[in-house]
């Protein structure tokens, strides 16, 4: 059984990515999806061996290696059947997404659901596009009416995040077969963003968009990565899936990524995909036991925040809005607290209130989160 290792907060704190740096000493982060485990030991030796090479080049398409390990993955942890010649590699996610709506809707709208992943917001209005914002149901499920106008209207892709960020709910399959009907009813296309399917946690199932219905075929195009499950976002190493001659004929309208693609990030891939299932059981496993953590001492120490657990991800969505922190709690708490969270209004301009705290880390360091966010309230309550 693999034990999964996190290291002291001050080792943490040396550390160069994005969520642990530009703070002051003793800040905790638990902003952007980074998780804080050490990395699994088939990845470790695989990149290890690459740099002893000297083997830093540029990539190539997709390797051979590469295909037989996602698609072999695909099926063991997913129940995803996939076409080998039907992947395409791409730096990541986003990249892959703007390039496709560049082909799919030059100069027009592209819609998401919100509360959502931030570079939506930012990334897709530079890049020539004009976002359309669907507000989730207070039940977090997909507005499918608001959906049915936007499509009346000409829009024409829709970008779905499946598991869902930031709210981390995995959609069944009864509404990804809604979602697939209408945007095939109205010559839409979807773009699913899946790169969180393989951190479903227990008591949920995920359901791959190619595999909810032959339109959900003919309308979509998925793309994923290893980066989420397995911690490897600075790699720079995604695919892009088709199950339809229709989405490869988009597909092949795109300029040539393959050689953008870090080469590390590949052959990091390769040994996640075919080699990481027991590192992957064993993240699951902490992560589901985070979550129950998690809902313990929220609902002992801050019984005022509002959220629902998540069904995937090591992603929280909360509402603070009743702890007295203003309408930016995140800015009260680094202050206060030295907590680093994610601003609400970055995933939605209306979420005012809330944040995205990351638990994908040691159960201690969730707790002492939650200490100081109760603690930061309680002093601001007492005054």
């Amino acid at each position: 059984m693999v034990d999964l290792l996190v290291p002291e907060l001050a080792q943490l704190q040396r550390r160069r990515s994005e969520k642990w740096s530009g703070y002051e000493p003793g800040v905790i982060g638990a902003t952007v999806a980074e998780m804080d485990f050490v990395l699994a030991e088939p990845i470790a030796k695989v990149l290890h061996d690459a740099i002893s090479r000297s083997d830093l080049g540029y990539a190539h398409e997709v390797p051979a290696r590469l295909k037989q390990a996602f698609t072999g993955f695909a099926e063991r942890r997913l129940g995803w059947r996939v076409d080998p010649e039907q992947l395409t590699l791409i730096p990541e996610v986003l990249i892959g997404l703007i390039e496709l709506c560049r082909v799919l809707a030059p100069g027009g709208s592209v819609a998401f659901a919100t509360a959502g992943y931030p570079p939506y917001l930012k990334q897709l209005p530079p890049a020539g596009f004009t976002t359309v914002l669907i507000p989730l149901r207070e039940d977090g499920w997909f507005d499918l009416d608001r959906l049915a106008g936007e499509l009346r209207a000409g829009l024409k892709v829709l970008v779905l995040a499946n598991p869902h960020n930031p709210t981390g709910r995995v959609l069944p399959r009864e509404e990804l077969e809604q979602i697939a009907d209408l945007c095939a009813e109205y010559g839409a296309w979807v773009l699913a963003d899946e790169i969180h399917a393989p951190l479903v946690l227990p008591g949920a199932k995920h359901v791959p968009w190619f595999e909810v219905s032959d339109a959900a075929r003919e309308c979509g195009i998925s793309l994923t990565s290893a980066s989420k499950a397995f911690n490897l976002a600075g790699l720079k190493a995604a695919l892009m899936v088709t199950a339809s001659d229709r989405a490869q004929d988009v597909v092949r309208r795109l300029p040539f990524t393959a050689e953008q693609v870090g080469l590390l990030g590949v052959i990091a891939a390769e040994a996640a995909f075919a080699e990481g299932d027991a590192w992957l059981d064993a993240l699951i496993r902490q992560l589901d036991a985070n979550r129950s953590l998690l809902i313990d001492l929220l609902a002992t120490e801050l019984p005022q925040v509002g959220w629902k657990p998540p069904q995937a991800t090591y992603l929280a969505w909360l509402d603070l809005s009743r702890l007295g922190l203003g309408d930016e709690p995140e800015k009260a708490l680094l202050h206060k607290a030295k907590v680093a969270l994610g601003s609400g209004r970055d995933y939605d301009p209306d979420s005012t209130g809330f944040v995205r705290l990351n638990f994908g880390t040691s159960a201690g360091l969730v707790t002492e989160l939650v200490t100081r966010i109760a603690g930061a309230a309680g002093n601001l309550n007492d005054c």
